[in-house]
């Protein structure tokens, strides 16, 4: 089977093959990465989360269904069914996102191949093929043990074959039609003047990440016949569209009220509107921007006007505002920050819906304890990572030359960015979401401990992290990504169920909260007193290398290892004859 498909991949031209490698792993950024990245390795840990997730939930419907007769009801299948849709659209949502430039040419793509005899249609050609690629790796990742496990429940062995074809077709579908939606209303904006375009961009980017995090925690879950038939719910369901794949996966199993066939005709006609824009976009980039991008950079240019950060000087104000700029400006920073800024947003809403609806004060509650403290960890570890990508590897010699004051400085200038733009912001949120709340007190109370929390975050970040933020490469698959993943999610919902429940106990009364916030008070001066004392010691970090291993060779003399007689005296040369070595 591999012969063939190996025969015919040999067969097809060589500039395109070239080209879809370099395409495919272009996924990451190369101008971020150390020079000894492993970037294959990096995207088999993501996934490695994707086929983990899939696992879990085909083990437990499998379990589910044959363990608990209530998950056999219509209402409980649907509702797999419409979270297996959703949740695989927020992954190609978030896939084309992440991906926004790289099907598009950019000015490494002109500079480089333009001269070159390489056809444009070739390069387009291998550019929609790596990122169908990308897509079809997350699909299969994230499907083939839930898709099996959903085929088998509902078809059993016999009808297993027609409703697995069913469920991919319909996945493959629905991945299809959000990715060609995202990529039909870049290359629209693609069309207009680059400037512009770099600006349309940002917002673009950010409001995306925002609208598909934002819908998969906040629709409604439909999942019985007669809520989908409610007046009141269909004007919901014709701007749902993972609703309509669900609908066409229904119809192609053939288990689809009549009623409902509207659903599966929108997600014919939304498929083929998004394959037909997304190739038109394309097809016109391709013919009339290409040459276009050269004379414009990619970092968007500095809006005119009156520039107050003039006035600002020290060293602290002057990375606090490339930390700021770097955001702003970079579009690989700005879309990494802009997704935990999403999910932090996401969590927020989903948990905060029921008491922000509600007119009347309600007292404080485990709900919201967990959301805010969800969305301080993951904003402020989520800023610590995204510190850690460089925004131009070939500018950092500008810090290094300049580097006139001692490490601790600047790593004090580190801490005050992350300050800004993580643990402060989110406090401010909370805030003023906890307005809906009473008695007073208990809300001071809540707040001064939220800010205590997030210092000790930031003080936990900065362990270990002897850098500027934005200078340093950043080498993926030094860390195991799916253990860090685990570990995280399992912390964090062990950490705000705990941390919840015990708050909720220190606020009934003034003495055990003030007690708490003298206990978190010291915990933060602790920590930030070790990075203080750490920082007098350390050498700022500018080159992320993997560490060098010896391999000893086992040559021996007299019974001693050779390498240890050079250990102990390196500037001497020993002469080993050769017969003592056991070489030729």
């Amino acid at each position: 089977m591999l012969k063939p498909v190996s025969h015919l991949a040999h067969r097809l031209p060589l500039q395109f093959r070239v080209l879809y490698r370099q395409f495919l792993l272009r996924v990451v950024d190369l101008e971020s990465l150390s020079i000894q990245a492993d970037i294959p390795r990096f995207l088999g840990q993501f996934a490695g989360i994707l086929i983990m997730f899939s696992m879990l939930q085909g083990l437990g419907l499998l379990l589910g269904f044959g363990i608990d007769e209530r998950f056999r009801a219509l209402s409980t299948i649907w509702g797999v069914e419409q979270r297996l849709f959703s949740t695989m659209m927020l992954v190609a949502g978030l896939i084309a996102v992440v991906s926004w430039d790289n099907i598009f040419p950019d000015r490494r793509d002109a500079m480089i191949l333009s001269p070159l005899p390489v056809r444009p249609r070739t390069i387009l050609m291998a550019k929609v093929t790596a990122c169908a690629a990308t897509l079809g790796l997350a699909i299969v990742s994230l499907n083939f043990a839930s898709g099996s496990a959903l085929a088998l429940v509902l078809g059993g062995i016999p009808h297993f074959l027609r409703i697995a074809a069913a469920f991919w077709f319909s996945v493959i579908a629905a991945s299809v039609f959000l990715y060609g939606s995202l990529l039909t209303v870049q290359g629209l904006t693609a069309l207009l003047p680059r400037r512009l375009f770099l600006r349309l961009s940002a917002i673009l980017q950010i409001a995306a990440f925002g609208t598909l995090v934002s819908a998969y925690f906040l629709e409604p879950r439909l999942h019985t016949p007669a809520a989908l038939a409610l007046a009141k719910n269909q004007q919901n369901l014709e701007w749902l569209p993972d609703y309509w794949y669900f609908a066409l996966f229904n119809q192609l199993a053939g288990s689809l009220p009549p009623a409902f066939a509207w659903l599966a005709a929108r997600a014919w006609i939304g498929l083929a509107v998004a394959v037909i824009g997304a190739a038109s976009s394309l097809l016109l980039c391709y013919l009339h921007t290409m040459r276009r991008t050269v004379e414009e950079p990619d970092l968007m240019p500095a809006p005119r006007g009156l520039h107050w950060a003039r006035h600002i000087g020290g060293l602290r104000s002057a990375i606090v505002l490339f930390g700021v700029r770097s955001l702003t400006r970079s579009r690989q920073h700005r879309l990494v920050f802009a997704f935990y800024l999403s999910l932090v947003l996401a969590i927020a809403l989903s948990l905060l819906r029921d008491e922000l609806s509600s007119a009347a004060h309600v007292p404080l509650n485990a709900g919201f304890l967990i959301a805010t403290f969800a969305m301080m960890t993951f904003a402020v570890f989520g800023t610590r990572n995204v510190f850690s990508l460089p925004i131009s590897l070939t500018a950092n010699w500008v810090w290094r030359t300049t580097q006139l004051f001692p490490p601790e400085t600047y790593i004090t200038a580190t801490r005050s960015s992350l300050f800004c733009l993580a643990a402060l912001p989110v406090w401010l949120v909370c805030a003023a979401l906890s307005l809906a709340f009473r008695p007073w007190l208990q809300v001071a109370a809540f707040l001064a401990i939220l800010a205590l929390l997030g210092w000790i975050f930031v003080e936990l970040g900065l362990i270990g992290f002897h850098k500027i933020p934005f200078t340093c490469s950043y080498l993926p698959g030094k860390a195991n990504i799916q253990l860090l993943y685990w570990g995280f999610v399992l912390f964090i919902s062990v950490f705000a169920l705990s941390m919840a429940e015990f708050e909720l106990r220190a606020l009934q009364h003034l003495s055990s909260a003030l007690w708490t916030v003298a206990a978190f008070s010291a915990v933060a001066v602790g920590l930030w007193a070790f990075n203080c004392h750490g920082a007098k010691s350390e050498v700022l970090c500018f080159e992320e290398l993997p560490p060098e291993f010896v391999t000893k060779l086992g040559l021996t003399r007299d019974g001693v290892n050779i390498s240890e007689l050079q250990t102990e005296a390196p500037h001497s040369q020993p002469h080993v004859p050769r017969h003592s070595t056991g070489l030729p």
